[in-house]
């Protein structure tokens, strides 16, 4: 059942710690979630106890994500980058371990967004000890995602960034809101979602993902043609396939590499 947006939960202790004044950091994909979560907690936190961050992913990002968190984020919420610090790309650790993530090892979930994030973090309570070393970490996880999204906790204490003087808590705001709910959101507000879900994705992650439907894949590589390439290749190149499958994406996608042409109606084709 779709939960009522005025209804949306805030767990006690997150009350309080919102009243008396910590940071609320929105870790920021540019995704529709992370937008109606980004909507809906500049609603209840003041602006200036709120921050942005974003995992920057290079190559694999879709086109104009950064702009486009710019742009719909509330005026004052400053936004701050979360790279990853060895400068190596996605696609070149890959072809380092020789092998894709998998669902049961996603390094790149670790290495490349939360990782970072929690660096990032831990720096800017450190630049800014008006917060008392309080955070509460909010992302846009929603039960209705995933059988083992749905399995999470809204609300923990983080156990591993709560030391040094520092108590961290992550919360999932969205968690109980429907797909239909977030689009709502997102329009109430008078704003569009990133630009390609229009053009036919789900959902917004890597533009090429592990977890993606066959049906996201292969508008994914009529979308972004040259990275469509890069990672045929690189499949080819490794032995081994980005979907858990093990079909190997021409086969999974019905898309020939040497066939397929841009069809981004941004024209942002980047990689």
């Amino acid at each position: 059942m779709s939960c009522r947006i005025a209804d949306l939960p805030v767990p006690p202790r997150c009350r309080e710690l919102i009243r008396t004044g910590a940071l609320v950091a929105i870790n920021h994909s540019g995704g529709k979630d992370s937008q109606a979560m980004t909507v809906l907690l500049s609603r209840i936190v003041p602006r200036d106890r709120l921050v942005a961050v974003h995992a920057p992913l290079g190559e694999v990002e879709w086109p104009g994500t950064v702009e486009h968190i710019e742009a719909t984020l509330p005026s004052g919420v400053p936004l701050i980058f979360a790279p990853v610090a060895s400068g190596k790309t996605l696609l070149e650790r890959v072809e380092e371990r020789g092998m894709w993530p998998s669902s049961k090892a996603r390094w790149c979930t670790s290495d490349f967004k939360a990782g970072p994030i929690q660096r990032e973090l831990r720096r800017y309570l450190k630049a800014h000890p008006r917060f008392g070393g309080r955070l509460v970490n909010a992302m846009g996880m929603r039960a209705e995602e995933s059988p083992a999204r749905a399995r999470k906790a809204p609300w923990r204490r983080n156990e591993r960034m709560s030391v040094a003087g520092r108590e961290v808590f992550d919360w999932l705001p969205v968690f109980d809101l429907s797909t239909e709910d977030i689009f709502r959101v997102i329009r109430d507000a008078g704003q569009s979602p990133h630009w390609a879900y229009a053009a036919g994705m789900s959902r917004l992650s890597c533009s090429f993902c592990i977890l993606a439907s066959r049906a996201d894949l292969r508008r994914a590589a009529q979308l972004r043609p040259d990275l469509y390439r890069a990672y045929e290749e690189l499949e080819r190149r490794i032995g081994h396939t980005l979907s858990p499958s093990r079909i190997p994406l021409p086969e999974l996608t019905g898309v020939s590499p040497a066939a397929v042409r841009c069809d981004d109606p941004t024209g942002l084709d980047r990689a």
